[in-house]
């Protein structure tokens, strides 16, 4: 039991469901509160567990109705009840007679059922054989599928990762289900002179052999679903952005959200948070005055988590547009934790684009802005001075400014004083520059003079390095 629910969970997180330590308890909790006997009701209280947002719950009820299909051999057909040419008739080794007896269809007792093994013998593999060769003939459903999941499981099928392999677990788990004795059988009865039989038993195996091959195919759909995607989005998310092919586009906006979501599951708590052991005593004794100072009620010191406010200001010009797109993009998907956003774009002179995110859909609003401000001949000196006159008296102790850009400023002067008036205004102010440390100061990069102003100075050039920038920032308390 406890197998086949790791194995589930396993096949629920390559389908990009989240599902932690403590779920994985309380979904074995479950499974032996309701067992496995009602399908609908298992899947239900398990969805209650494992599956939290409703894109969870749809990829849930896929890979639930996908995992606990048996229908590897709902279509076979019943085998022909006839009597072929035996030189023994009354043999009950898996010959025809034996495919033939009506009385043993149902019976718990028929070769296979009780185990795989079969009862012991000097040949364990031919009496697996003979009892494959019974349920094969027999048309046995119910037993087919639990010799070929037994069989799975012995081969370690849930360990399928390259679509390489299908052939060689395919193998694997016919000679854990009997392949062996099977070919002995069929070796027996053409020997034996029973041509016939030893041929429809040669096609059942290649009937058997095709519905293995497509129960792997279905494991393995099962088990790497996601594995290519998510190692192209692994790849793209370390990928320097002025690198990414348009044709990525696509997956890297889908890798923001995913991003953005799981930042804002991690910071979207509570405003307040109590430190234990820092007792408020003016608000202690004033709260028990009426029980004569005796503490009945003691009163914790609280601090104020408070989201701070951004003004992100993003040089748009040339590669670094391609680094802001995303940095908006991440800024504006974090509405529920990061409300105060004000953002501004340049590449000349300085223009603020907040209203437009308002008034615009994410992707328009970026295509405006890249249009509108991403034309001219980079001036941070200009652009600091149009910051000013925007939005010096709007920055306070709660204001974090992000600028992003590579402060090349075609040897213009960058106003570094500005910058300096800033910082000794906001809480903090983070520069991120999208080429490496060893070009900071190479030709008209003015790294040397605006790097004192601020707090922090970081290389920031793929999406990993932009999600560690954001959540750092959510992190922040006043």
């Amino acid at each position: 039991m406890s197998e086949v629910l790791g194995d589930f969970i396993r096949a629920l997180r390559s389908a990009d469901i989240r599902v932690s330590t403590s779920e994985s308890i309380d979904a074995g909790n479950v499974v032996d509160l309701v067992g496995f006997d009602d399908r609908q009701t298992l899947k239900d209280a398990l969805s209650q567990v494992l599956a939290k947002s409703d894109d969870e719950k749809q990829a849930f009820a896929e890979t639930f109705d996908t995992y606990f299909s048996f229908e590897q051999f709902k279509e076979r057909p019943a085998a022909a009840n006839e009597n072929d040419e035996d030189g023994d008739p009354g043999e009950q080794d898996g010959g025809d007679g034996e495919g033939g007896d009506p009385s043993q269809s149902g019976s718990a007792s028929a070769p296979g059922g009780g185990g795989m093994g079969g009862e012991p013998s000097g040949e364990p593999s031919s009496s697996r054989g003979s009892d494959l060769a019974g349920l094969l003939e027999r048309g046995d459903q119910a037993e087919l599928q639990m010799a070929l999941a037994e069989g799975a499981r012995q081969a370690q099928l849930n360990r399928i990762r390259l679509f390489t392999q299908r052939g060689m677990f395919t193998r694997r788990i016919m000679e854990n289900m009997g392949l062996d004795g099977l070919n002995e059988e069929i070796e027996r009865r053409e020997a034996s002179g029973n041509a016939r039989g030893a041929e429809r038993l040669g096609q059942l195996r290649e009937g058997l052999r095709s519905q293995v091959r497509d129960y792997v195919e279905k494991q393995l759909e099962i088990f790497t679903a996601n594995s290519g995607r998510q190692l192209r989005e692994e790849v793209l998310a370390q990928m320097r952005l002025s690198n990414v092919d348009r044709s990525d586009m696509k997956i890297m906006r889908e890798l923001v959200r995913k991003m953005a979501k799981k930042l804002i599951a991690l910071h979207s708590r509570r405003k307040k948070v109590t430190r234990r052991g820092m007792l408020d005593v003016r608000r202690t004794i004033r709260a028990n005055i009426e029980y004569d100072g005796l503490l009945f009620h003691t009163i914790w010191k609280k601090t104020k988590v408070d989201r701070p406010k951004v003004m992100a200001v993003c040089d748009v010009s040339g590669s670094v547009a391609q680094v802001s797109r995303f940095l908006l993009m991440f800024l504006y998907s974090l509405q529920e934790v990061l409300p105060a956003v004000r953002s501004f774009a340049f590449s000349g002179h300085l223009g603020e684009t907040t209203d437009l995110f308002k008034r615009e859909k994410l992707e328009d609003a970026l295509v405006e802005v890249l249009r509108d401000f991403g034309g001219g001949s980079t001036d941070y000196g200009q652009a600091l001075m149009d910051l000013e006159s925007l939005a010096l008296d709007d920055i306070d102790h709660r204001t974090t400014i992000l600028i992003l850009g590579d402060a090349r400023s075609n040897y213009g002067d960058p106003r570094g004083d500005i910058l300096k008036k800033m910082h000794a205004r906001a809480r903090r102010v983070i520069w991120l520059n999208p080429e490496p440390r060893t070009m900071w100061n190479s030709g008209d990069s003015e790294m040397r003079r605006l790097a004192p102003y601020c707090d922090r100075a970081l290389t920031c050039a793929s999406l990993k390095d932009l999600e560690r920038v954001v959540s750092d920032l959510l992190r922040s308390a006043v």
